[in-house]
């Protein structure tokens, strides 16, 4: 036995009992302990209290002084492999935020850290700072960290859960590469969504209690652009080697992408069925050139590609391929087509020549159609679609441009940056007015009839419910309207013979951990699950339905065994 390697996870009084054995046996052992110290758990089960002075199990010494025990904390496995009896693992370690070379053991960051919460590595019955050594018998190692057990309110707002917080020092100690390693371990897109997410995280982040919140959504588009304008070529993290059986994606958007890049790292190549011309879904026909340049965003697509990604364009699912097809001839199908129908406003008169829902014009605006429409042009709705369509009807040549929102500026659901900048470049803003018909002549439209409103009680979104005034109609004279009140998705290439469950919103029923439909081998993630939402919530769930579907092809692997 003696020569041979051995790993073991958790320095917990029986991992540590087991390294020192192992290694006295002569063998080269390697500890894992995911906390920054191995006086977490082995500290309250093994201290023996004698009035002033505390005693560890004499096995943790013994630990440190072997020549033939490597310690690793603040680290975890994130792969392993089997071949031949061996062992191969991949371990990431946490970046320590304290250098132990410099740290004299002052303590005075702890006198001065703002942060206090339960120590829980003495069993919750005192208290300590996010920055400490942990363990009084390690401070002499220089096992000093910044170390907070709970998620962090901007990751836990974040729909992607990224660390932000490992990611926004590592762009703090100038780690650029390392920082977007963090950011991709969960999202693919960083260079996207870096430069269209109205970031909650920044929202919920606690700074803003202080002064104001960090610009979160800023430094992951700085080290994305920081990669891609330095013409630094990021890696593609792929296996040698592909299990055998692939997934079908329908959409290559957000979602559809975001599975394929995950489903790629975990070996299984996919491939991406998208009807466009070219993939990016929303990102490439819904959000208009000047937030997510195409050129970028290619950037972006082109390597999560490169990762083993098939990639299909002009292929619609119901007339090139069947469902039925891709369900025979693929271990999974992930669904992830997006929100494309605009909603009708159900009002007299939008039949009329010169209406158009905002969905199908920033589509057509952005494929280089010529849009022809000309002159003025009313937008209707108060969302970031709405400004989006109002934005590029002034870069569209139109002469005047008018947006239409039955509540306040303040019960506007667009993100405020977007409004500030709308008004800034001309759009004139009518508030408190709703639509009530469109009127027009020989076919045409010749302006928007609507009614004045005045806020009553909350609805059940919370804001305050608009309520008509009688006898307030006036008439908004345009030839152009664009309806920007909502979308939904477009499930016509779904055979009714399917049996998928679909819910009164068009969108399918799934489970929230998987995101497997009510029909086994079928997943579905994005604004086709969600209904219209923002894009990183669809990278985030595309994730987890690749996680889902790593597990729905295992469990199958194994019954066919």
């Amino acid at each position: 036995m003696a020569g041979k390697r051995v790993v073991i996870f958790g320095g917990n009084p029986a991992g540590v009992a087991a390294a020192v054995k192992h290694a006295e046996a002569g063998m080269q052992v390697t500890l894992v302990e995911p906390s920054p110290s191995l006086g977490g758990d082995l500290l309250p089960q093994t201290r023996i209290i004698d009035g002033t002075f505390s005693f560890l199990e004499p096995n943790l010494e013994a630990l440190r002084k072997h020549p033939n025990i490597h310690v690793i904390t603040n680290a975890e496995i994130v792969r392993t492999q089997s071949v031949d009896g061996r062992y191969r693992f991949r371990i990431r370690r946490s970046t320590p935020r304290v250098d132990a070379e410099k740290c004299n053991d002052c303590k005075e960051c702890i006198r001065v850290c703002p942060i206090h919460m339960y120590d829980d590595f003495n069993e919750s019955i005192g208290f300590r700072t996010a920055i400490d050594f942990f363990n009084p018998e390690t401070a002499k190692a220089g096992e000093y960290n910044i170390f907070k057990e709970d998620m962090p309110i901007c990751q836990a707002t974040c729909p992607a859960n990224l660390n932000i917080r490992s990611y926004a020092g590592l762009i703090a100690d100038g780690k650029y590469a390392e920082s977007l390693a963090v950011i991709r371990e969960r999202l693919p897109f960083a260079l996207s969504i870096g430069r269209v997410c109205p970031h909650p995280c920044e929202t919920a982040c606690n700074r803003g209690y202080v002064d104001e919140p960090i610009a979160i959504c800023a430094l992951k588009r700085f080290v994305a652009d920081f990669e891609m304008n330095h013409s630094i070529e990021p890696p593609v993290e792929a296996p040698d080697q592909f299990h055998p059986e692939r997934v079908a994606i329908i959409g290559a958007g957000p979602a559809g992408l975001s599975c394929g890049y995950f489903l790629a790292k975990a070996g299984y190549h996919s491939v991406v069925f998208e009807a466009m011309p070219e993939p990016g879904g929303m990102f490439r026909y819904g959000i208009p050139e000047y937030r997510l340049p195409t050129e970028t965003l290619m950037h972006e697509i082109n390597w999560i590609l490169a990762h083993g990604v098939e990639l299909r364009c002009d292929t619609r699912i119901g007339e090139d391929v069947s469902f039925e097809d891709l369900q025979r001839d693929y271990a999974a199908v992930f669904i992830g087509v997006g929100a494309w129908t605009g909603m009708n406003l159900r009002i007299p008169g939008e039949e009329l020549e010169g209406v158009i829902d905002g969905v199908r014009f920033l589509r057509d605006v952005n494929m280089g159609k010529k849009i022809d429409m000309e002159g003025r042009v009313i937008i209707i709705g108060g969302g970031n679609v709405a400004m989006d369509a109002a934005r590029v009807s002034w870069r569209e040549g139109f002469e005047e441009v008018h947006v239409v929102y039955r509540r306040t500026r303040r019960e506007m659901p667009a993100s405020p940056w977007e409004i500030d900048a709308a008004e800034d470049e001309g759009v004139k803003f009518q508030f408190l007015v709703a639509p009530i018909e469109v009127v027009g002549e020989n076919g045409r439209m010749t302006g928007l009839k609507c009614l004045r409103m005045e806020l009553g009680e909350p609805d059940a979104s919370g804001r305050r419910r608009p309520v008509p005034i009688e006898g307030s109609e006036f008439v908004i004279e345009a030839e152009n309207l664009i309806a920007a009140i909502g979308q939904r998705p477009d499930l016509k290439f779904v055979p009714e013979e399917s049996d998928l469950a679909i819910t009164r919103w068009n969108t399918f029923e799934v489970d929230q951990e998987t995101f497997v439909t009510n029909v086994p081998g079928v997943f579905s993630a994005g604004d086709v699950e969600t209904g219209p939402d923002i894009a990183i919530r669809a990278c985030a769930n595309g994730r987890k339905a690749a996680v889902g579907i790593v597990r729905h092809i295992e469990a199958k692997r194994r019954e066919a065994a």
